[in-house]
């Protein structure tokens, strides 16, 4: 069975330690994209094809060592 667009983004999240507003911004120019998601947004084909492409781009960067997780920028700094 197919995973839903929701819990590929939400894997992504999980992989990349990415916000959900930095990433809504990032693959579709809206901060609230996720949470819309969560709350049962219905995304359609054109928004589908969006995410899964900056999904799939970052993976391809992050392997050629052009991005790392970029993680909670609030956080920034600080030594755990």
């Amino acid at each position: 069975m197919e995973r839903s667009l929701l819990q590929r983004i939400e894997s992504f999240l999980r992989e990349s330690h990415m916000p959900p507003s930095v990433f809504g911004r990032a693959a579709a120019h809206d901060p609230r994209l996720v949470s819309d998601l969560r709350g049962g947004r219905e995304p359609g084909r054109r928004l589908i094809c969006q995410v899964e492409h900056f999904m799939n781009k970052w993976r391809v960067d992050r392997h050629a060592g052009r991005v790392a997780p970029c993680g909670d920028r609030r956080h920034a700094g600080e030594r755990r």
